[in-house]
This record gives structure tokens, C-alpha cells and sequence, in this order.
């Protein structure tokens, strides 16, 4: 019975891949399992874990531009030019950010803050003028991976590519950025450049990831990989290669799961990221907890052998100083 099981699920998932539809799907939840993992780590390493959340919302405004160019150039379907309205927001907001951040007098989250809620305002208010309602902003709220077009899949990887070569190409110079600005700085790496190149790429992993997960959960695909990667890894380098196999088995799961479960590919993802985390976390802590017992029990032994060798000598030495005397 359990072998029947097995093999009408593999007959299931091989029904799943013959779909052209669900091709597209799983391509492109690897390749964000892949890049939007490589840009958190960096984020995560700056402090800035939230910085995809505003962007996210900035993203909104970009996909409203988009369908009120498209309505106005008689675009067909009309929000054919939403993800690249999409992309020009999200860098052009996180080259904000990152200008106010820098040279502002207002303080990086204040403005982060700002953004965040003009954004999701604005695409609300835009999207009215396209000829549309909030109801066609849900599926990029919240993603919907499986209403992707082909064009959309070659946005994704492309995108996807150029971010996987600036992350992993420029590792060295990002990762001395991230770790202490003033470092790099002295070592004579144009940081200013460097900021902005962050910014950019977590602008672009955002929109990469906005048909997945959607731009209130897409944060999470960026940043929680990572924060499962460090409870088991110390190195910068292996953290972000385990971040990138742990995104992708959660999208690719995640997708798989409702595939057969009616329920959101995009929250699917979030929910069993966030489930690893919590065990991941539990476990180690549990093997922290039983180490420190082993130890604290093998300093008793080692201390009570002690006493008890002390006690063994101090009979021996009387009478050998009693002879002396």
C-alpha cells in the first residue's frame, strides 16, 4: 500500500512537470530560491534585513505605472508592462534609500518608513487611474506563480542572472563592504558605488521574487534562509551557498505542496522557511542545552578525581616528613 502511495504521487508530480504552465513555475522558483538568498545575505550583514520589505512596497507604485502606461499604449493583456514598471520603481527607490541614507538628514529606517507606506499608497491611488481596482494588485501582494506569462519568465531569468554574477562575482569587495564600511573604505573600494550596487540588485531580487511570494512576503525569501543558514554555519561563504539550497527547497516545495493543496504558493513558501527556522532553532538549541550538560558533568569528574587524588597523597606524605624529622 505505501509503495502504491509512493508511485501515485511520482505519477502526480511527473503530471505536475508535463504542464508547461508548471514548467515555468518551477523554473522560476529555483532561480529566486537561488538569487534572492545571495542579495539577503549581504542585507542581513548590513543590518538592513527590512530593507526589501520598503522596496516591496515602492514595487507597488512601479506596477501601477506600469498598467497605466500599458492601458495608455493599448498594451494587451494590460498589465503587460506592470513588472517592468516594477523593476524602474524598485531601483529607482532603492537608489533613494540608499542617497538619504547616506546624505540625508533624515535617519535610513525613517526613511525607509516613509517609502514604505508612500508606496503601497500610491499603487493603490495609480491603479484607479489605469482603469483597474486593488483586486488587481492581490497577485502582486501576494504572488501568483502559477499566472506567470513566458515573458515574465524571461524577465525572471534575467534578472536572476545578473544577480547571481554581481552576488557571487563581487563577493570580496560586498562582503568587506557589509562587513565594516570603514575597512573597505581604507582598502580603497569605491563604497558610495558599492551602497548603490546593493541597493540595485536587492531592487531587482525584489522584483524577481514579487510573482512568487508577492511584496509582503518577499522579504522573507531574502532574509530568512539566511537567519536559518547562520544558526549552523559561522562562515560568510558557506552561510550564503547553504542560504541558496535552503531557498530553493522551500520554493520548490512550497510549489509542489499546492500544487496539490489549494493554498497560496507564495505564503506556502513563507510558512515552511519560517517552520525550518523554529526547528532548526529548537534543535540547536536542544544540543546546546545537552553539551553544556556533557560538559559541565565531565568538569565534575575531572574535579571530584582530583579531590580524590589529593586525598590519597596527603596520608603518604606524613610519614615521610615524620621520618625526616
Amino acid at each position: 500500500m505505501r509503495g502504491a502511495a509512493v508511485i501515485e504521487v511520482l505519477a502526480d508530480i511527473g503530471r505536475m512537470l508535463d504542464s508547461p504552465l508548471m514548467q515555468r513555475a518551477v523554473i522560476i522558483a529555483v532561480l529566486v530560491g537561488l538569487s534572492a538568498p545571495v542579495i539577503g545575505t549581504y542585507l542581513v550583514q548590513r543590518g538592513l534585513a527590512l530593507l526589501g520589505d520598503g522596496i516591496g512596497h515602492i514595487a507597488l507604485t512601479g506596477v501601477a505605472l506600469g498598467w497605466l502606461a500599458g492601458a495608455a499604449a493599448g498594451a494587451v493583456p494590460a498589465d503587460a508592462w506592470a513588472v517592468p514598471g516594477a523593476i524602474v520603481a524598485s531601483v529607482a527607490g532603492a537608489v533613494l534609500i540608499e542617497a538619504i541614507r547616506a546624505r540625508g538628514r533624515t535617519r535610513g529606517d525613517v526613511a525607509l518608513a516613509i517609502l514604505f507606506y508612500g508606496g503601497i499608497a500610491g499603487g493603490v491611488i495609480l491603479i484607479k487611474f489605469a482603469g483597474g481596482t486593488t483586486t488587481n494588485l492581490t497577485s502582486y501582494l501576494f504572488g501568483s506563480i502559477a499566472t506567470v506569462s513566458v515573458r515574465d519568465a524571461w524577465f525572471t531569468i534575467v534578472l536572476a542572472a545578473v544577480i547571481l554574477l554581481i552576488g557571487l562575482g563581487l563577493r570580496g569587495p560586498l562582503f568587506a563592504l557589509c562587513h565594516d564600511e570603514e575597512f573597505a573604505r581604507s582598502m580603497g573600494l569605491p563604497t558610495g558605488a558599492l551602497n548603490v550596487l546593493v541597493a540595485v540588485v536587492a531592487a531587482l531580487t525584489v522584483s524577481v521574487s514579487m510573482r512568487v511570494v508577492g511584496a509582503l512576503l518577499v522579504s522573507a525569501v531574502m532574509i530568512v534562509p539566511v537567519a536559518i543558514a547562520q544558526l549552523v554555519s559561522y562562515s560568510f561563504a558557506r552561510t550564503m551557498r547553504l542560504a541558496m539550497g535552503i531557498g530553493v527547497a522551500a520554493c520548490v516545495s512550497g510549489l509542489t505542496i499546492t500544487y496539490f493543496v489549494a493554498a497560496s504558493p507564495g505564503a506556502m513558501i513563507v510558512v515552511l522557511l519560517v517552520g525550518l527556522y523554529a526547528l532548526v532553532a529548537l534543535v540547536g538549541g536542544a544540543v546546546r542545552l545537552a553539551g553544556a550538560g556533557l560538559r559541565r558533568r565531565a568538569r565534575a569528574g575531572r574535579a571530584a578525581g582530583e579531590r580524590a587524588g589529593h586525598g590519597r597523597a596527603a596520608p603518604s606524605a606524613r610519614p615521610s616528613s615524620a621520618r625526616e624529622s
